[in-house]
């Protein structure tokens, strides 16, 4: 499957942003999905994951109560709307996929579960 993830930009703090990650293909349904994400100087580090379904949900405690992953299988798309967002959330967000049947709080956080990635959008925080 091959992703492509968009909609970062920049934006004031307090703001919002709604990423896109559109998969090619007609299996998206069977892919658990997740968004990372990795600013500048630092590791990858997970932010949400969501399961085949939708009902399966796992965020990172950063962003927690301000970030909502979704998706929609009709459309091959995944979504995370960023709210309240702060300088720290400046980063390049990355979507993947995992070829898997069940999501899992500990398998889906790290990176090396994932089958494929997008390329990346970069979203920056500043006034």
């Amino acid at each position: 499957v091959q992703l492509q993830a968009c909609g970062g930009g920049l934006v004031q703090p307090g703001g919002f942003l709604r990423l896109s990650c559109a998969a090619s293909g007609r299996t998206f349904s069977r892919y658990v999905m997740g968004w990372f994400r990795q600013a500048p100087g630092k590791e990858r580090e997970f932010v949400a994951a969501i399961s085949l379904s939708g009902a399966g949900i796992y965020y990172a405690d950063s962003v927690k109560g301000r970030f909502t992953i979704s998706r929609d299988n009709a459309k091959n798309t995944v979504y995370l709307q960023m709210n309240s967002l702060k300088p720290e959330d400046t980063a390049v967000y990355y979507c993947a996929a995992d070829n898997t049947a069940t999501i899992s709080s500990s398998r889906h956080y790290y990176t090396g579960t994932y089958d494929y990635w997008g390329q990346g959008t970069l979203v920056t925080v500043s006034s």
